[in-house]
Parts: structure tokens; C-alpha cells; sequence
């Protein structure tokens, strides 16, 4: 038999990468937990509303396995069920950086072989954006996770300029320095406000005639490649990349776009 059947509860083993499901405790069975908060008491009435939700999200049979109050009016449930719905694994087609990944000493010998002279890398958390964990990863010397920032790469000159920095005083920065690079983090998102400021640095670039003769890279936990290509960036990256891997992109790209001999951005 194929598929779950509401009438039997069976469960088909065989993987079917046309239809993916969730994995709970058998293959194909769809199971998932989901946790939310809703503005009302948290009562049976609550509760019910909770699993009317997760009903109308697609669970089959949802229940609520934990619930609690945060205050008066809003409270909070944790919901366990069996998804319905599926995916086609096999016609999902992503974006990423196309690049090879190379290490920190790989890094370095490219730069003293293919370029021949020293980057200069400026890194900012932009706009009203106060968060500095994800630029000072990619950026300060110590690194994260065992991979040294670029601060440490021989043959890079890099520049933490740090949070809540204006666009209009990194364009500045990267005129005055020559940069070859520039590395914008966004990690605050609600009501879009780093798509705002990641297409409002774009429209200045362009402004100063300058947009072509860098390389521009946005990351942050929410930032995608496909949505970086979309706003006019080089490349984007999420969670769990490091020096290393925008290194890796933004040395290759300054020699495909053969920028090894350019101009001061001045001029």
C-alpha cells in the first residue's frame, strides 16, 4: 500500500523523494511539532483554537502536548500531528554560490598568484542594524567556529567598521580605502527593513558610478543568494558560512571580472 491512510494508520517504508514528508518515527508518516503563540487566555478554549490552526496548517489528528501562559491574554502551545501535505524533492532547484571551496592557505596562495596584490575588504552591519556577530565572524581575526577571520589572511586588508553604519559612510569608507570588496550584514528583518537598506546601498553605488568595480556580498541569517542576486549583490550568505567561503567566492570573482589592475574609485 502507498501512502498514510487515515483508516489504518499504514505507513508506506520505501522512501519517495517525488512526495517527501517529514520524518518521525517511521518513513513517510509526516510527523512534525509546531509551537506558536496566540493572543488569548490559555484555557480549553485556547486550546481548541490551537488545534483548529494546526488543522487548517494540515496535521492530521493534532495535539496539543504542551500549553502555558504567558500573561493574562496571550499563551503559549507546542502542537504535535502528521502533515498531509508533501513535496517533489526531485524538482526543487536552489541557488547557491558557484565557487570552489578553498581553504585559508589556498586563500592566500591564489591571492599572491592570480591577483598579485592585496585585497581590501570592508565589512559593516548597515542601516539601523545593531547586530555584530555575524560581520565580526567573517571578519575579526579570531574568527568563529575554527575558521580565522579575514583579518588574519595574508594578503587581505580588512576593515570592520561595525554596526549601524550609514550606507552613505561606507560608500565613503570603500572610496577612500580603494576597496575591492564590501561585506553587508543584515540580520534585523521585520517589515523588510534590510531589503530597504540592501537595495538603498545598491541605488548609491550606482549613483557614484561605482557598483561594477566592486564586489558587493550581503549575509545574514535571512539572506539567501537567490534574494542577494535579486537585489543586485554578487552573492548572499546565511547561517553557517564563514571566511573561508566569501573568501573563497570574492577572489575568484575579482579575477573573472579581471579587477586585479583597476582604477582608484575616486576617479
Amino acid at each position: 500500500m502507498s501512502g498514510y491512510s487515515l483508516k489504518n494508520k499504514c505507513y508506506d517504508q520505501n522512501l519517495h523523494l517525488t512526495k517527501l514528508k517529514p520524518y518521525g518515527d517511521t518513513m513517510n508518516d509526516g510527523k512534525i511539532q509546531v509551537s506558536f503563540t496566540l493572543p488569548v487566555k490559555s484555557d480549553e478554549k485556547g486550546e481548541e483554537a490551537a488545534k483548529e490552526l494546526a488543522k487548517k496548517m494540515g496535521l492530521i489528528d493534532p495535539s496539543v502536548v504542551h500549553n502555558e501562559a504567558l500573561d493574562e491574554i496571550f499563551s503559549f502551545y507546542v502542537v504535535y500531528g502528521s502533515l498531509v501535505h508533501f513535496v517533489d524533492y526531485t524538482s526543487i532547484h536552489v541557488k547557491t554560490v558557484n565557487s570552489n571551496k578553498l581553504s585559508m592557505k589556498e586563500i592566500e596562495a591564489y591571492i599572491r598568484e592570480e591577483i598579485g596584490r592585496e585585497i581590501v575588504v570592508i565589512g559593516a552591519s548597515t542601516g539601523t542594524d545593531a547586530h555584530t556577530v555575524g560581520i565580526d565572524a567573517i571578519m575579526n581575526m579570531k574568527g568563529y567556529a575554527g575558521h580565522y577571520g579575514l583579518e588574519r589572511y595574508k594578503g587581505i586588508e580588512a576593515l570592520n567598521m561595525g554596526s549601524q553604519v550609514e550606507n552613505e559612510a561606507f560608500i565613503k569608507k570603500a572610496i577612500d580605502l580603494n576597496a575591492d570588496v564590501l561585506l553587508v550584514s543584515q540580520t534585523v528583518t521585520q517589515r523588510d527593513v534590510h531589503i530597504e537598506n540592501l537595495t538603498n546601498l545598491i541605488e548609491l553605488l550606482e549613483a557614484e558610478g561605482i557598483r561594477d568595480r566592486l564586489v558587493l556580498i550581503a549575509g545574514g541569517p535571512r539572506i539567501s543568494h537567490e534574494l542577494a542576486k535579486e537585489l543586485g549583490y554578487d552573492a548572499g550568505f546565511g547561517a553557517k558560512k564563514f571566511a573561508d567561503d566569501v573568501a573563497s567566492f570574492f577572489i575568484e570573482e575579482i579575477v573573472r571580472r579581471d579587477l586585479m589592475n583597476k582604477k582608484p574609485l575616486g576617479e
